[in-house]
Formats: C-alpha cells, sequence, structure tokens
C-alpha cells in the first residue's frame, strides 16, 4: 500500500519490534503458569457442561476440586484423564460423580502420564474437528452468499432477553446489518463462571451464555437465508471468563469477539497477570476457530484525551497484534480498534480523525479494523448526533474500515429503538455507497496538517513503546500510562485464581489449536 501519510515506516519497524519485545518477555511469564478460568475451559473443550442443582457450573466444581487437592498445577486435564482411565467414565460422568461429593479427582491412583494423554486424545481430537467444521461451516456460507466489500455495518442489541435481541437482531439485519453484537449484561466480565442457559433478565445487555450463543447463531442463520447474506454474530470474551466464553463461542460459530489483552486489567480491575495469561488461551481457540478479535483501544479515548492520547492508541494496538501473532492468531483477524472520539469543537479535528484512520489503515494494512462512533461529545442533540455520525462513517469509508460500528443518534438519551438503528444503517449505507471510491480519489498534501499529525502520533507512539520496553509491561500498567488508569501488579480481582505450572502440566488443546490444521 502507497502511503498517503508518507508514514516512516523505518519507525513503525522500530516501533512493532519494541511491541515485540514487551510481548515477548510478558510471554515468558504466560508461559509458566495457568489459571482456574483456563483450567475451566480445558473442561468444557473436554465436554463437562450444565450445572449443580443450585447453579454451579460443573467445570468450576471440578476445577475446585482439584484445587482444594492442591493439583491445579499439573492441570484439569490430567485429573480428568486419570480419572477416565480409573474409573472408565466420561469427563462429564466425572463431573457429576465430583459434583454430588462421590469422586475426589486428587485421591484416585495416578496413572502415567503418557497413558493418561492417550486416554484424553479421542475427546480432544473430536472436539478440535467440531470447531474446525464450524470455520469451515461458516467459510462455506461466505462462498455462498459472497462476503460484502467495503465496511461490514456492524450494529447493537441489548435489551437483556434473548428473545427479544433476536427479534431486533433480525430486524436489524434485514435493515442491512452485516455484524450483531449482543452486549453482554453489566458487570457480567466480573463474575467467576459463566451463566447457564437462555436467559431473560440482564442489565444493559444479556447474559452470555452457551446456550444464548446458539439461539443467536440459529436466529441469524436463518434470516441471513431469508437475505441472501451471510450475518456475523459478535460477543465479548473479556473479564475473569475470558478463555471459557472464548471455548463456547468457538463450539457455537460466533464470528467476531471483543477480546483484547488489556481491557480487562484498565477498565474492569482485572489483576493484570490473570489477564494476560486468560488472553493468551482465548487468543489460541479465537485463531483457530476462524474468529475476527476485536481490541479496546477506543476506550482509552473515553477516558483520557483523544487529541493528547491518540498515541497510546497506537502503542496498545501494536501490543494486542504482537500478543494475538503469539496466540497463533493471524492478522487477518485482527479487528484492532480505534475510535472517533475528537471534540468536534475543535478547529480541524476532523483531519485529525482521517489522519488517526488513516495511520491505523496504513500500519495495519491486513487488519479487519474495527472503527468505533462518537460517543465522548454526543449530548442528545439527536440533529447534530447524526452530522457527528454522518462524518465518523465518512472517514470509515474513505479509510477502509472494516467493521463499522455504527453511532446512534439517540446516544446519551436511551438504548437505541429499532427505529433509531435504522436511520443509522440508513446513513451509513448512502454514504458508503456514494463515496465508495473518494479514498482512491485523495491524496493528502505534503507536509500538510494530516501528515503532520500521523508523524506526530507516530513517533510519540514509538517512543512509548521503547519506555515500555525498558520497563516491562507490567510496571507500565502500574504507572497508569494507558488510560491514565493505574493498576497494582497484585492487585484487582482474580489473582487468587493464578497458579504456576509444575513441569508435567500440559493443556492439550494448545497444540492442536496453535498448529492450525
Amino acid at each position: 500500500m502507497e502511503s498517503k501519510l508518507n508514514l516512516n515506516f523505518q519507525k513503525v519497524d522500530e516501533a512493532r519490534n519494541y511491541a515485540k519485545n514487551i510481548a515477548l518477555e510478558t510471554q515468558e511469564f504466560i508461559n509458566k503458569h495457568t489459571t482456574t478460568a483456563v483450567e475451566r475451559t480445558v473442561c468444557r473443550l473436554l465436554g463437562i457442561d450444565g450445572v449443580d442443582e443450585v447453579g454451579v457450573p460443573l467445570a468450576n466444581i471440578v476445577v475446585e476440586n482439584i484445587c482444594k487437592g492442591g493439583g491445579l498445577s499439573l492441570g484439569a486435564a490430567y485429573f480428568i484423564g486419570n480419572a477416565m482411565i480409573e474409573t472408565s467414565l466420561t469427563p462429564q460422568e466425572i463431573a457429576e460423580r465430583v459434583s454430588k461429593g462421590e469422586l475426589d479427582l486428587t485421591k484416585l491412583k495416578q496413572e502415567d502420564l503418557f497413558n493418561i494423554q492417550l486416554a484424553l486424545n479421542p475427546i480432544v481430537n473430536k472436539t478440535v474437528e467440531r470447531i474446525k467444521n464450524n470455520r469451515e461451516t461458516r467459510n462455506m456460507l461466505l462462498n455462498k452468499y459472497g462476503d460484502k466489500k467495503g465496511p461490514l455495518i456492524y450494529v447493537i442489541v441489548a435489551t437483556g432477553n434473548i428473545y427479544e435481541d433476536i427479534t431486533q437482531a433480525k430486524a436489524a439485519a434485514r435493515q442491512g446489518a452485516d455484524v450483531i453484537a449482543v452486549i453482554r449484561t453489566t458487570g457480567q466480565s466480573l463474575l467467576d463462571y459463566v451463566p447457564y442457559g437462555a436467559t431473560t433478565e440482564g442489565f444493559g445487555g444479556t447474559f452470555a451464555t452457551q446456550e444464548n450463543f446458539r439461539l443467536m447463531r440459529k436466529a441469524l442463520d436463518e434470516v441471513g437465508e431469508e437475505c441472501g447474506r451471510y450475518i456475523r454474530l459478535c460477543n465479548y470474551c473479556s473479564g475473569l471468563c475470558m478463555p471459557e466464553i472464548a471455548a463456547l463461542g468457538a463450539m457455537e460459530r460466533l464470528d467476531v469477539m471483543l477480546n483484547d489483552a488489556l481491557y480487562g486489567i484498565l477498565f474492569r480491575d482485572i489483576n493484570m497477570k490473570r489477564t494476560m495469561i486468560d488472553q493468551f488461551f482465548s487468543r489460541a481457540i479465537n485463531g483457530f476457530a476462524g474468529v475476527i478479535i476485536n481490541t479496546g483501544e477506543d476506550n482509552y479515548l473515553t477516558t483520557a484525551d483523544a487529541v493528547e492520547e491518540a498515541h497510546t492508541v497506537l502503542a496498545s494496538q501494536l501490543i494486542n497484534e504482537q500478543f494475538a501473532l503469539l496466540a497463533g492468531l493471524p492478522e487477518e483477524q485482527m479487528g484492532l480498534g480505534h475510535a472517533f472520539e475528537i471534540d468536534p469543537e475543535l478547529k480541524n479535528g476532523f483531519l485529525f480523525e482521517l489522519s488517526q484512520a488513516q495511520m491505523a489503515r496504513e500500519i495495519f494494512p491486513k487488519a479487519p479494523l474495527k472503527y468505533m462512533p462518537p460517543t465522548k461529545f454526543m449530548t442528545g442533540n439527536i440533529f447534530k448526533g447524526h452530522v457527528q455520525d454522518a462524518l465518523f462513517n465518512i472517514v470509515t469509508v474513505m479509510t477502509s474500515q472494516r467493521i463499522h460500528l455504527l453511532g446512534m443518534l439517540t446516544e446519551a438519551i436511551h438504548t437505541p429503538l429499532m427505529s433509531d438503528r435504522a436511520l443509522s444503517i440508513e446513513n451509513a449505507r448512502y454514504i458508503n455507497h456514494t463515496m465508495e471510491d473518494l479514498g482512491d480519489e485523495i491524496c493528502f498534501k505534503s507536509d500538510g496538517i494530516i501528515q503532520k499529525r500521523a508523524d506526530e502520533v507516530l513517533n510519540k507512539a514509538c517512543n512509548l513503546l521503547e519506555e515500555i520496553q525498558g520497563q516491562g509491561l507490567f510496571t507500565t500498567l502500574e504507572k497508569g500510562i494507558f488510560g491514565g488508569v493505574k493498576r497494582p501488579i497484585n492487585g484487582g480481582k482474580g489473582l487468587d485464581g493464578v497458579i504456576e505450572k509444575h513441569e508435567s502440566y500440559f493443556n492439550p488443546f494448545i497444540e492442536p489449536m496453535l498448529r492450525r490444521n
């Protein structure tokens, strides 16, 4: 891609190398540790499902049993495979016995590690095949209908009731939406378990459960067949159950997942060690499943000034990119995030927005970038808000953003009504059509405002990444470099779920998922 911004790509390479070193250093810590969430994910991938009589997931019960016996450093797979040999039961039957107090996994005779792995192989292969088949089904449907050129129109449903969400999602698809994101209920990221079954009560969103995923996937396939388009489904694998939700999404053929390496630390006060370990396995799963991840850099600009802190967005994008690569997730699945959040009162603010979006496009040419609409400076004036969204839509199409999260004219007033969503889709489709090739027709003035702004942000990001490389990522997070949010290394939620691995630890899903066969 020829640089319209006249970017210094030697500087880009320098910044990317700093980010790589930051990620590699942190990965050394990740490789030596596991978490309760990772081990619950292994349980789920081995076929353990359901809850006990009071609603506690069996995956949680199994992991807690192993924890109490002091064995989690060996991994849940070790004890489940061992119990399969000793009892001739399936993982689901084993979990049910543990739940009833009839079986203690750490008290059984321990078999040879090779035999344990051998016993697990058929189940591991079956799960891997299921996820692989989902990936192939998605590709088949995209080939059948044809994938859309240009920005994918992404809209949100958030009623709290999965059945009402389905009604609204189908309406949005018929109106022209390409991606439906089911917002999670407020606070679910802080739950250290995944709720079970179809849910009809949520605040600010709907619980992320496997059954809700299944119901919405089925509904979108139905409306997709009706409309002759493949409708992508998005949810959120962040928080204390990040890898578990990635696994459930992979098994139910979700297409897009919010999955940021730093978001939970900064904006949900989840312990940084816990988050970094969990994001690795969640991204390995998403990578293998063909899921596009969305990162959360837009959140920096809702807590800090979008002009002054723009370089932290680029720095975070580069760090997220490197962590994703280490987890086997290709660039084509990295929906790196950014946002149109500059104060509309700023003179030439639109030029700065255009510069920032074009810079992201040029630095990450293969990534399906996720571009977020204005929210911070939406006032409730729906007429001005619609204009702000139109300007955002123009930048989207001019800079070839791929995942286009629509702004709503009623932002700052209420959760969007179906009519609000229809107007926003109409706005975006009009601009995407009437300006489709505008970006190819436009050149930027040499050494003008737009080019100078990009150069400034790139240089600042490179300097910041050099500083982070010297200090290490954990120290940087303690100092509040990103979003002005400081987090202590041994503070936050979930630290007690971090476990150092035993030398005989194994996770049977890492190798086949990173291999991507």
